[in-house]
């Protein structure tokens, strides 16, 4: 291990093989499908990369520039506490928590760990549920999944179909884990073009399940265009089979069959067409969601949680590929976007793509009531550059609970685990990190931190290769929130840490 005081810097040779072979040029002016998100429903498999950006890899590693081939270095205010190696063989994709307890999704399933001891985090179940990307969210004794996949049907013994076929199933799943030994699969609720991404708005008697999906075809028959909105699922909690699809309100109403989003490429070049929403944070001690939708981000009130209602929208067709995901500051007068640009697929961390494509989009919340607006202040990118081998992309993060203070840590893919402060909004910056080197000097690999949240003391790690990483921060800025704790945390269902 290599303990760092002070982050590498970068310039002489990472990112210009890119830009000269083209890859610059493809993603700044392709269409939707290169913003196509996240790994496909299955191992993801390197692309060959040229020989000049090979040699480019192994010297920058000689010289010091980038870390060697898995290679763990930190800033030092970062303890790296523990590493569980994948408990089942896909891709790691998000976390929840609660109690004692840290729940890890992964396309083929989902993993339930120990955490009494974050030093030695122990394997309590597993379960095999194939379905991508399996993202997990938890409340009180149920467990929701996320299936953006094709299936034959919603058992976790199905196995991929076309979408073109009426009899194929996505949706949420809904697991009991009241026994966290032994969850038990308790309902399933099929959703319009499947659940990539859910969140979670919880209620004594009842869990509000706001499904984001995205990309609909006129050749599937449960995907049909325009698919302008989320499907609002109820789930009772004490007869959680009796879970249905309640609402689906359109968020992006307008005329023909695209619906009023984003129209994306040609007259966006390099910005996907809204056809959904890709991820949803609520802030339920507000009454207010953020979400991030393709093309375009957007504030919304979930006073009445069925129908949620558009307060304002904003677009950013000059440095926005994909809006990803969404996080408020505690006071909510702030949301931090993030981009997907390259979809998950492509080194978008270097010196030819630069520090606004790719990045974070900070915004103030101005005025009040429904006519809140968001106020575009700057944005915020890692500023440590990787290899043209490493996928490296904007992506999932929490705040760090500081009163006074806005601060988060976010996952970067092989960008690493970023802590940084956004209390100026005009000003961000980096105050720790830690990453990996390459995991193949060879190709151009997904690999890295799907999610990075912070939990009662400690930042947990999901990588898509490595496992769950468990990491520990000591520093001045950040050591009050040692002192906040929470019993149950799905990170889009953002808590009120301080009211």
């Amino acid at each position: 291990m290599i303990l760092l005081k002070n982050p590498r810097t970068r310039h002489r040779r990472l990112g210009v093989a890119a830009a000269a072979a083209g890859l610059l040029a493809a993603l700044l002016t392709a269409g939707p499908a290169a913003a196509t998100p996240d790994p496909g429903d299955g191992p993801t498999v390197g692309a060959e990369v040229s020989q000049s950006t090979e040699a480019e890899v192994r010297a920058a590693i000689a010289d010091g520039e980038i870390p060697g081939k898995d290679e763990i270095v930190h800033s030092d205010n970062i303890e790296h506490v523990a590493n569980s190696p994948k408990a089942l063989a896909s891709l790691n994709s998000d976390l929840a928590f609660q109690g004692k307890y840290a729940f890890s999704g992964n396309f083929d399933g989902f993993v339930i760990y120990d955490i009494s001891d974050p030093k030695a985090p122990k394997t309590v179940s597993q379960v095999l549920c194939p379905g991508s990307q399996n993202d997990i969210s938890v409340s009180g004794n149920l467990l929701f999944l996320s299936t953006d996949s094709s299936r034959t049907d919603n058992s976790c013994n199905s196995t991929t179909q076309p979408a073109t076929e009426k009899s194929s199933w996505e949706g949420i799943k809904v697991f009991d884990i009241s026994d966290k030994a032994n969850p038990k699969y308790v309902a399933a609720v099929e959703t319009a073009c499947g659940s990539h991404t859910h969140t979670l708005v919880p209620e004594r008697k009842n869990v509000y399940v706001y499904v984001s999906s995205y990309s609909p075809n006129a050749a599937y028959p449960d995907c049909q265009p325009p698919h302008d909105g989320i499907s609002v699922v109820k789930v009772p909690r004490n007869s959680p089979q009796n879970a249905a699809v309640v609402s689906f309100p359109v968020l992006f109403p307008g005329e023909g069959p695209d619906g009023g989003g984003n129209p994306g490429g040609p007259t966006n070049p390099g910005v996907s067409k809204t056809t959904g929403c890709h991820d949803i944070t609520v802030l339920p001690s507000k009454d207010l969601a953020a979400g991030a939708c393709m093309g375009d981000g957007i504030l919304f009130s979930i006073k009445d949680p069925e129908n949620p209602k558009v307060i304002d929208r904003v677009q950013d067709n000059v440095n926005f590929a994909f809006w990803h995901s969404a996080t408020f500051n505690q006071k909510a007068n702030k949301v931090v976007f993030t981009d997907e640009l390259g979809g998950g697929g492509a080194a978008t961390c270097n010196a030819a793509i630069g520090p606004n494509r790719g990045a974070d989009g900070i915004y103030d919340v101005v005025g009040k009531g429904d006519k809140r607006k968001l106020v575009f202040r700057s944005y915020f990118k890692i500023p440590r550059y990787q290899a043209d081998v490493e996928v490296c992309v904007a992506h999932n993060g929490s705040l760090i609970p500081v009163k006074g203070k806005d601060i988060m840590v976010q996952a970067w893919y092989q960008g690493g685990v970023s802590v940084w402060d956004f209390t100026d909004s005009s000003k961000p910056k980096e105050i720790a990190y830690f990453e990996r080197g390459p995991v193949n000097t060879e190709q151009l690999t997904t690999a890295g931190p799907w999610s990075a949240y912070y939990y009662n003391g400690y930042i947990y790690s999901n990588d898509i290769a490595k496992g769950f990483d468990v990491l520990k921060i000591k520093d001045r800025r950040t050591d009050p929130a040692k002192r906040v704790r929470v019993g149950e945390l799905n990170v889009q269902t953002q808590p009120d840490y301080f009211d």
